[in-house]
């Protein structure tokens, strides 16, 4: 007899202490994280041959990012049928990514400068070599022009078979807003959209289940191949970076939370399964679609959240802004190159542009860094061999610093737009409201039915209190 056939009368057993306390995504993600550290560490070559176990579940989540921002952007614009409304959305977050990407690259210059942590190293130029970089690294990089016809794919539906975050976004915009324009045309084709996004984030679900694997053959890689004592010789560039991402996190983010009304802490623990998740592949891509659904279940509006979220993967990467400042100016303290302040603004000018369009992936920070010593005389490409080796461990910041950077970003808009109901906001990061792995119904305002026939009495919704209509939040958990 199956556990759902009991008899009446009987009560099923509780699961065990052990189970309950395995059971959250995060513990899981953590324990395979020390794991793959462990056996890395242990067993150096077994521990690299287990890189397929993170490439895997990176690209089976890499899969479904195109399809997800596709749906959730052409839902969202064409239910809010206001083409301004959707463009100051896109404006004031252009202009949020600007000014905190600014600030973090600043707050980087300022903590390499004090700490110098090249000075000393007295390398000798011509002793470097790029023989060992990735041939990204040393290929020629796109002029500002190129970059923007980048954007747009060669066809309709060749962005969402591409690897490329802004041809989809460039595509589900205008898509939508075609939707709106087609009238009652379109009404039946933004329904299907809206059931096809509740199966793909179903299928997300799924997938995530996978990610303790994905973290353990990833950290597992990491250790093993490039081993513990490289951090001894430079641990004071990545200490310093570490700490320097730590410190925009918990005062700049921090702030921009305050200032919007919540605080970071309680978010931070909100989405610590996406943290740890980060942290066992060195990539921010995996997390994107449930962030977006844990961001419309926090209050924000899918159309905000569509938007500025996968903006954000493109347009502000925070870790990646502060790692191109600290790196650039390290590599030329090692060189016994001193750089002016004019100099320094001059490249942080540059790095404005570099750090656009990369994709959240491991190694995306090393090439952005690549594209800029290109494009300024005052440092060799050649110098990147000396951070080449533990590039990988500062990875892991760059990604962490930058999914929190997008997701409080992602709040902020919402609220400047007046789209973040923040009773709900602030019921979610209480712990109130638990974001859970159920699949919620279509009509979620239809009566429940209480024992005995009745209506059961619901309680109050906090996002009726805002006035504003939302969609059910589809649970990837």
């Amino acid at each position: 007899m199956s556990r759902n056939d009991a008899a009446p009368g009987t009560r099923n057993a509780p699961p065990s202490r052990l189970r309950r306390l395995l059971s959250p995504l995060y513990v899981q993600c953590l324990i395979g994280v020390l794991a793959g550290a462990a056996v890395g560490w242990l067993w150096p070559s077994f521990g690299a041959e287990l890189k397929p176990l993170g490439d895997g579940f990176i690209a089976l989540v890499r899969m479904m990012i195109a399809p997800v921002i596709f749906c959730t952007v052409v839902h969202g614009i064409a239910s809010v049928g206001n083409a301004r409304a959707v463009g100051r959305v896109g404006l004031k977050a252009l202009i949020y990514f600007e000014v905190l990407t600014t600030v973090a690259m600043v707050i980087g210059l300022v903590v390499v400068n004090v700490v110098q942590p090249g000075s000393g190293l007295h390398v000798d130029p011509s002793t470097l070599s790029t023989k060992g970089l990735p041939p990204e690294a040393t290929a020629s990089h796109d002029s500002l022009a190129a970059f923007v016809l980048s954007t747009i794919p060669d066809t309709l539906l060749s962005a969402l078979t591409g690897h490329e975050i802004l041809p989809v976004l460039l595509v589900s915009v205008l898509f939508g807003f075609g939707l709106n324009a087609a009238g009652d045309a379109g009404t039946g084709i933004t329904q299907s959209i809206q059931r096809l996004s509740k199966v793909l984030f179903t299928l997300i679900r799924w997938i995530m289940r996978l990610a303790p694997i994905g973290a353990f053959g990833s950290m597992a890689f990491t250790i093993g191949n490039y081993g513990l004592d490289t951090l001894r010789h430079l641990f004071l560039l990545v200490g310093s970076f570490w700490l320097t991402a730590l410190f925009f996190v918990l005062v700049v983010l921090g702030t921009v939370m305050r200032v919007n009304g919540l605080r970071l802490l309680p978010f931070l623990r909100y989405i610590k399964e996406e943290l740890l998740i980060v942290l066992g592949t060195s990539s921010s891509e995996p997390v994107l679609p449930r962030l977006m659904a844990k961001l419309q279940h926090a209050g924000a509006s899918k159309t905000v959240v569509g938007i500025t979220l996968p903006a954000g993967y493109s347009f502000n990467l925070d870790g990646t802004a502060i790692y191109l400042t600290m790196g650039s100016v390290f590599l030329a303290q090692a060189l016994g190159i001193d750089l002016s302040l004019t100099q320094q603004l001059s490249m942080l000018a540059v790095m404005l542009l570099t750090s656009k369009g990369a994709a959240g992936v491991t190694g995306s920070g090393f090439i952005s860094l690549a594209a800029t010593l290109s494009a300024v005389p005052h440092v060799p490409v050649a110098a990147l061999a000396l951070i080449f080796g533990i590039d990988r461990f500062m990875s892991e910041a760059r990604a962490l610093t930058s999914v929190v950077g997008n997701s409080v970003a992602t709040l902020a808009v919402a609220k400047w737009e007046g789209q973040l109901d923040e009773e709900r906001a602030k019921a979610v990061l209480r712990g109130d409201l638990a974001f859970t792995a159920a699949p919620e119904d279509d009509d979620t305002s239809a009566p429940q039915t209480a024992p005995g026939g009745g209506a059961k009495p619901q309680a109050a919704d906090p996002e009726a209190a805002s006035g504003r209509d939302r969609e059910p939040v589809p649970a990837v958990g």
